[in-house]
């Protein structure tokens, strides 16, 4: 089965007054790499998560976003006193310096307005998970797993069946450069005979003969023209037996590119070089998508 690596999956659960939504969002990668971006998450449900994501998602750049938000808008927030003394104390101070009266109503109004919104002065009463609400997180994480892994089936179709078409390109392509080999033989050894008769060479009828036969032998392609069907024909077997293919049709999609960078060096013909400069595009925006398969 073919799957995309990159997907996206989202989940809400509700546990007492609290809302907890997991996001997951996966790109391509070489191996697994997870970060979890939470600040009420538990150190020891961590790795957990981690390795639990791992598990499942097996390869790719994975980001994990775990959020919660009040239910009914009235969880109970707290006031630091110390730290809102500190606070008030320090403001009180700077403007006494600039001749204000901190002791008057509107000034002490704006400074206990601004102390307010200073960092860590008010927080939420609790941002510990109880036992509930990491059961509940759990059940999220697992459903947005379960839909990232949907959204990369659905992109693995089309990964698919974009890639059958290009193998199939590939092979069609070589088959419109064998209608060339009839032409370039003969072409090769005409254009020997005629440069030797500019020269006024007359060389040895039967000698001629077997280093033409030796010339020509090495631009003959049959090898390089089996091996690549034979390359094709792995592709696609190999992506429908195996279970995460994406590096080993990396490996197969290089050797497809040795056979056709052979088959250029060796087809001394301009028509068959066209062949190969399309079947190289085809190669190359195989390479691209199977970058991103799982």
């Amino acid at each position: 089965m073919i799957l995309s690596m990159t997907g996206y999956g989202k989940s809400e659960v509700t546990s007492g007054q609290r809302k907890f939504i997991v996001e997951v969002r996966s790109l391509n990668g070489k191996n697994s790499d997870v970060s979890i971006k939470s600040s009420i998450l538990p150190r020891d449900k961590d790795l957990e998560f981690r390795q639990y994501i791992t598990r499942r998602l097996v390869r790719g750049n994975i980001d994990v976003f775990l959020t919660s938000e009040t239910v009914s808008g009235s969880e109970a927030r707290r006031i630091d006193p110390d730290l809102f003394r500190d606070y008030f104390r320090q403001m009180s101070a700077v403007a006494e310096s600039l001749n204000l009266d901190p002791r008057q109503d509107y000034m002490a109004s704006m400074l206990v307005s601004s102390v307010l919104r200073m960092p860590d002065v008010v927080a939420a009463d609790r941002d510990e998970l109880t036992e509930g609400d990491v059961t509940a997180v759990s059940e999220a994480m697992h459903e947005a797993v379960d839909a990232l892994i949907a959204f990369r089936t659905r992109e693995g179709a089309v990964l698919k069946a974009d890639l059958l078409t290009r193998v199939d390109n590939i092979e069609s392509i070589l088959a419109e450069a064998e209608v060339f080999e009839s032409e370039r033989v003969p072409a090769v050894r005409q254009r020997i005979v005629a440069r030797m008769e500019e020269l006024s060479l007359a060389p040895d009828h039967d000698r001629l003969e077997q280093e033409m036969i030796f010339y020509l032998e090495k631009l003959d392609v049959n090898e390089e023209k089996v091996r690549l069907r034979q390359h094709c024909r792995y592709f696609r077997d190999t992506m429908e037996a195996e279970e995460c293919p994406g590096k080993k049709l990396g490996f197969i999609a290089q050797e497809m590119g040795r056979e056709i960078n052979t088959l250029g060096s060796k087809s001394n013909h301009a028509g068959m070089q066209k062949c190969v400069v399309r079947m190289k595009d085809e190669l190359e925006k195989i390479k691209e998508q199977v970058l991103n398969i799982l």
